[in-house]
């Protein structure tokens, strides 16, 4: 039988899903990006970009999910994330317990 073929209220299937089973590191599962810029913000006095952490992830080894806002070319320049700012999310990380 179906699931959606269910039409009696008396008809119902429970359903358990452990947190841990789920397909997301407990890195991923801290902050958010913005938490982490507005943490930056008011800690350090500067602001950091989506890029600046996602740079800062990569050097900790977080696994980080697809990005489909890529650049339309090959050759375009990525700037790198300077230290102080490398430092900053760093801190960021240690503070939401994401390394």
């Amino acid at each position: 039988m179906l699931l959606s073929k269910l039409n009696d209220s008396k008809q119902y299937i429970n359903v358990k899903v452990d947190m841990e089973e789920l397909d997301i590191t407990s890195a991923e599962s801290k902050a958010t990006y913005e938490e982490i810029r507005e943490w930056i913000k008011e800690r350090f006095g500067f602001k950091v970009s989506n890029l600046n952490i996602a740079q800062t992830k990569r050097k900790c080894g977080i696994i980080e999910r697809d990005n489909y806002n890529l650049p339309k070319n090959e050759n375009s320049i990525m700037r790198r994330t300077s230290k102080e700012k490398t430092e900053a999310v760093m801190e960021a990380f240690k503070y939401y317990q994401m390394i």
